[in-house]
């Protein structure tokens, strides 16, 4: 009798403690399912219609993601690692991304520093502008002087891996972090091209890149302006003129502009440029989602209205560089020569957020004054003209002796 009053003084305990437990367990399974049910009722159809949301403080519910975070807090083992700042820039950075446009972008603090630093000619990396194609990272430009285009990197080469690691399905921005870095540290990138891969080994640098470059060339007894516009800055308005300016004062006979490798960079820099060179006419037309598109048109204060000219583009001229361009090839003013341009004929706007944050969204499309997209077709040259790897290798330019030909006649 002693005995059993003792057995049952031990398991009494024992088996409060093993029923508290299961009450515990039960309780805390039912208000998970309750979470669940109320997401599932919520979430679990008739969203995702595509349907235009003008107040998503009101319209949209996001107790969703409001679940997940205090599922995440309740029961991730780490909770140390739930930092607030982070998990909202990602959570953000998600919201952007599934809009499924590779030119909208959030940035956070570090990225947002990088890309003005880059618009202003100066960040360390390898020097190439990047971009998304099909979901492949693919190269737009290397930078002129920068140790991409040293190393041979090439408009339209596909980067499939960083240091060896694959980076299929990264976002353009999980790409570049990876692939930027300080200056004297090397990445090897495998890059494909025409069917074939190759490792090439990039010593980041400091990336200066000077947005204008001029000088004059003599051709066949002739005096030629030349002219190399390496981005559309804060500053490239008042540098052309400068040195379209200072060329014209030398008697020049033709003017060549290179946009070649330009990846673009400022809206009204391309519309400032193109009004040196025209008298009047439209400049470009930028069709935003709802209303008749907006017209731009030259200034009417042209510095150099009538030099026979010639405008160099490659496969690695995009955005600005297009509409420039595309301005003057349409209103007749200068001859096209080199290779199809990259095609990106959409406009950024870019809106400063808090915390040095900003967001980059695709407002609108740019058409040509002859109503060409430039997203879709890009700027064909007048006279088709290919600059190899090898040409480059053994520096020779085919595209600039084509344009001195041209314009020495």
């Amino acid at each position: 009798m002693k005995l059993l009053r003792n057995l049952t003084l031990v398991a009494l305990p024992v088996l409060t403690l093993f029923l508290g437990m299961q009450i515990g367990i039960a309780h805390e399974r039912q208000q998970l399912q309750m979470e669940y049910d109320t997401l599932e009722e919520a979430f679990g159809g008739g969203v995702g219609s595509g349907a235009t949301v003008s107040d998503p403080e009101k319209e949209v519910d996001i107790s969703l993601l409001w679940s997940v975070w205090r599922l995440l807090s309740k029961n991730y083992i780490a909770p140390s690692d739930l930092q607030v700042t982070p998990m909202i820039h990602g959570a953000v950075r998600g919201l952007v991304e599934a809009v499924g446009d590779p030119y909208t972008s959030f940035m956070p603090p570090k990225e947002n520093k990088e890309f003005r630093q880059s618009l202003n000619g100066s960040l360390q990396g390898i020097g190439a502008e990047l971009t998304m194609k099909e979901d492949d990272i693919v190269v737009v430009a290397p930078l002129k002087g920068s140790p991409a285009e040293a190393a041979g990197l090439m408009p339209d080469d596909i980067i499939t891996h960083v240091d060896g690691q694959s980076i299929e399905g990264y976002t353009l921005s999980d790409a570049v972090e990876i692939i930027r870095g300080p200056k004297g540290t090397e990445v090897t990138l495998t890059i494909s091209r025409d069917g074939r891969e190759d490792d090439i080994t990039i010593t980041r640098e400091e990336i200066t890149v000077p947005s204008v470059e001029s000088e004059v060339k003599e051709y066949a007894g002739k005096d030629i302006g030349y002219i190399a516009l390496n981005r559309f800055g804060d500053t490239t308005t008042e540098e052309v003129a400068s040195a379209v300016k200072d060329l014209m004062k030398q008697d020049i006979q033709g003017l060549i502009f290179d946009v070649r490798f330009n990846g673009g960079g400022y809206f009204d820099k391309a519309v400032d440029l193109s009004s040196m060179f025209l008298e009047k006419g439209k400049v470009v037309s930028v069709a935003h989602r709802e209303g008749e598109p907006i017209h731009h048109y030259a200034s009417g204060r042209p510095i150099a209205p009538t030099i026979p000219m010639v405008v160099l583009i490659n496969e690695g001229s995009a955005s600005a560089s297009e509409i420039l361009a595309g301005a003057l090839q349409d209103n007749g003013r200068a001859t096209i020569i080199g290779k199809k341009s990259f095609g990106k004929g959409t406009v950024q706007e870019v809106f400063e957020l808090p915390g040095g944050t900003s967001i980059r969204i695709t407002t609108a499309r740019w058409l040509t004054p002859n109503g060409t997209d430039l997203g879709k077709e890009g700027v064909h040259p007048d006279i088709d003209v290919d600059r190899t790897k090898e040409d480059i290798e053994a520096e020779k330019d085919p595209q600039l002796d084509a344009a001195l030909e041209l314009l020495s006649k």
